[in-house]
C-alpha cells in the first residue's frame, strides 16, 4: 500500500519502526526523509548503468539487468542489516517517485511477511511539501533576531535560550556553518535540499503562541541560502542586540575559533581570500599578526577593519534594534547571565506589543 503524505507532520505520527530510502547513496547524501537509513536496491554505479542501457539499448534489457541486480542487493540487505528484525517489524520504503526501486523492496519484504508500506510519490512528493512549507507558507509564530557584531557571542547564547526552554531555530547549527569567511567547520556544509529539509521540519515544530528567536544572518549561510519568505520576516522582525567591547569580543572570537586557529596554513588562505576588499598592505598585516600568533590583535582589526562596517551597513532597511543588551564580558562564565537579559529583552518585547 501507498500511503499519501499531506504534511511534514505526517512522517511522525505514522510510528513506522524503520524509514528505508532505496535510493542509490548519492541521492540519498543530498537529501533524505528524516530519520531514514540507506538501504539502496542499485548503487551509484550500478544505476547509471541501468540508465545508459536503457536510453542506449533497450528498455526491457534495463530491466532484466536491473531486476537482477535490485534482487541481489535486496537479498544483502535481508541477510546484513535487516536480519534481526521480528516479524512484527513496520517499515516505510521510498524512492525517488515512488515507483520501481520501492516497489521491488518492498514486495519482496512483504514476501517474508512484515508489514511494509510505500510512499506514494516518493521523495519526490516529500520534497514538494518542504518546497510548499518554505516557499509559500508564513512563519507561524512572531519572531525576533538575535542581533550584535562579529564576536558578540550570539551562537552560544541561542543554546542558552534553547536550554532555557525558549523557542529557538540555529540557522548555523542546521546549515554546519559559523556565517563567516572564517566559518567552515568539520564535515562540511549539507546540500541546499537537505539544509532546506531541515529548516523546514523546525519550522513545522513550532509553537505558534510563542516567540521565535534567530540570529541575525545575511541571506546567506556560508554556501547555503535562506528561503525568501524566511528572509524578508527576518529583515522585518524586531531586534535584540547584544553589545560588547571590542577587546571582548576579540577573546571570545578566538576561542570560538580555536580549530581555525590551529591550523596556521589554513588561517593564511582564508585571509588571502579577502585580498579583493582591502589594501596588500592590510592583508600583510593580518598575515603576519597571524605568524606571530597575536590572534587577539588580528580578531580586533578584522572585525574593525572589515567585519563591523560590513554590518553596519547590512542592517540598513531591516527591523529595528528594539532592546539593547550591554555586556562587558563574553567569557563562558556570562554567558549565562548575558542569555538571561537577552530572554527577558525578548519576552519584553511580546509583552509591549
Amino acid at each position: 500500500m501507498a500511503l499519501t503524505l499531506t504534511s511534514l507532520r505526517d512522517l511522525a505520527a505514522l510510528g513506522f519502526d524503520t524509514i528505508i530510502d532505496a535510493r542509490a547513496p548519492a541521492e540519498y547524501a543530498e537529501d533524505h526523509l528524516p530519520g531514514a537509513i540507506n538501504l539502496p536496491v542499485l548503487d551509484d554505479a550500478e544505476r547509471a548503468r541501468v540508465g545508459t542501457t536503457y536510453k542506449q539499448i533497450s528498455p526491457f534489457t534495463a530491466r532484466k539487468i536491473g531486476g537482477a541486480l535490485v534482487a541481489r542487493n535486496v537479498a544483502a540487505h535481508l541477510d546484513g542489516p535487516l536480519a534481526d528484525k521480528p516479524g512484527g517489524w513496520r517499515p516505510l520504503v521510498y524512492c525517488w517517485r515512488g515507483g520501481q526501486r520501492s516497489g521491488s523492496f518492498a514486495t519482496i519484504l512483504a514476501q517474508v511477511g512484515w508489514r511494509v508500506e510505500t510512499v506514494a510519490g516518493g521523495y519526490k512528493a516529500w520534497r514538494a511539501l518542504v518546497v510548499d512549507a518554505l516557499q509559500r507558507a508564513e512563519v507561524p509564530c512572531p519572531m525576533v533576531v538575535l542581533d550584535g557584531n562579529t564576536g558578540t557571542a550570539k551562537t552560544d547564547v541561542l543554546a542558552e535560550l534553547s536550554a532555557r526552554g525558549m523557542q529557538v531555530i540555529d540557522l548555523e547549527g542546521l546549515a554546519n556553518h559559523r556565517g563567516s569567511l572564517f566559518g567552515g567547520r568539520s564535515g562540511g556544509q549539507p546540500s541546499q535540499k537537505l539544509f532546506e529539509n531541515r529548516l523546514a521540519q523546525a519550522l513545522v515544530a513550532l509553537d505558534p503562541l510563542r516567540p521565535l528567536v534567530v540570529e541575525a544572518e545575511s541571506s546567506r549561510v556560508g554556501n547555503l541560502m535562506l528561503p525568501s519568505k524566511l528572509w524578508a520576516a527576518m529583515c522585518a522582525a524586531p531586534r535584540v542586540t547584544i553589545d560588547a567591547p571590542l577587546a571582548a569580543r576579540a577573546a571570545y572570537l578566538v576561542r570560538a575559533y580555536g580549530d581555525v586557529i590551529a591550523d596556521g596554513a589554513e588561517l593564511a588562505r582564508i585571509i588571502a581570500q579577502l585580498q579583493p576588499l582591502h589594501a596588500a598592505e592590510v592583508i600583510e598585516g593580518w598575515q603576519a599578526m597571524a605568524a606571530m600568533g597575536h590572534f587577539n590583535v588580528l580578531a580586533a582589526d578584522l572585525m574593525a577593519r572589515h567585519y563591523d562596517p560590513r554590518y553596519a551597513k547590512s542592517r540598513t532597511g531591516k527591523g529595528r534594534a528594539e532592546r539593547v543588551v550591554v555586556a562587558s564580558d563574553l567569557s563562558a562564565p556570562w554567558v549565562a547571565a548575558l542569555a538571561g537579559q537577552v530572554e527577558a529583552a525578548v519576552l519584553g518585547l511580546g509583552a509591549a506589543k
